[in-house]
């Protein structure tokens, strides 16, 4: 990844990047396309960082209004330009299947959202659609004056005060993650250095929690990469093109794997 600096924009120049394949993916819900200068232009938040961003048809990547210091210290990282995804794919693509799901989006790459945002974030995803899930959030930072919560904001809530997102059961989802992550009793810093499985037990203690949650968790919020969500489309995927288990030597980074399989299958069919 290199880039550059023209007036009160930063000019990003990475070949592994697509802002379709990466912030329309079903990983994040607080980023949204509209009509710009550019073919297109993404705005959207890390944690209450506001960002708008745009593709050239030429691949460069516009940071609108970024100085150098905010897109090193927050934007480098949050889209993870440190990872090697032509290695990453290399690697992958030594499978059939990963091979084709690696064409077919090469630009996705893994965003490292905050774990409290991604935790309430998937909670509010469950049995739910992406335009649905993103109104709940809408709503959710416009009561907030148009930041996401704290906990110790939104432990203040109950189910019933909560009933202005229009979440349903999930409102006591919602209320429990507040309540456990304000008082201590989830700690999402120790959780995500904790060995795998034990940060999966930690996590499904919070009411509302499974294990597809969990994974999402770890892997979107706590950039935990051989976490491996598996919904619907994965389960197919598993099914038709690995019943004899996962590729082992894609393991440490499954997660990254299964974000190419998940977009490639959902669209094949």
């Amino acid at each position: 990844m290199d880039y550059s600096i023209k007036g009160n924009d930063i000019l990003v120049h990475e070949n592994d990047f697509d802002l379709d394949d990466t912030l329309d993916c079903g990983q994040a819900f607080r980023w949204k396309k509209i009509d710009y200068d550019y073919d297109c232009t993404y705005e959207g938040y890390f944690i209450n960082d506001y960002l708008r961003i745009s593709q050239t048809k030429k691949g460069e990547f516009i940071f609108h209004d970024t100085d150098e210091n905010t897109f090193i210290s927050k934007w480098l990282d949050y889209f993870d330009f440190n990872t090697d995804y032509s290695e990453l794919k290399r690697q992958f693509s030594e499978d059939e299947t990963l091979s084709k799901a690696c064409k077919f989006a090469s630009g996705i790459r893994l965003l490292k959202q905050d774990s409290w945002e991604c935790l309430v974030s998937f909670i509010i995803s469950q049995n739910n659609n992406i335009p649905r899930i993103k109104g709940i959030i809408d709503r959710l930072c416009d009561h907030y004056g148009g930041e996401f919560p704290a906990p110790q904001q939104l432990a203040k809530e109950t189910p019933d005060s909560l009933a202005y997102l229009r979440s349903g059961f999930r409102a006591k989802y919602i209320a429990d993650a507040a309540n456990r992550t304000a008082e201590g009793t989830t700690d999402l810093a120790a959780i995500a250095k904790m060995p795998i499985d034990e940060a999966r037990t930690e996590l499904k203690k919070i009411l509302g929690v499974g294990p597809k949650v969990a994974e999402c968790v770890l892997l979107f919020g706590m950039y935990r990469t051989e976490a491996f969500p598996i919904d619907v489309w994965i389960k197919r995927v598993l099914a038709e093109y690995y019943p004899d288990g996962f590729p082992s030597f894609a393991a440490r980074d499954a997660g990254i794997a299964q974000q190419y399989l998940f977009h490639y299958i959902r669209n094949l069919k």
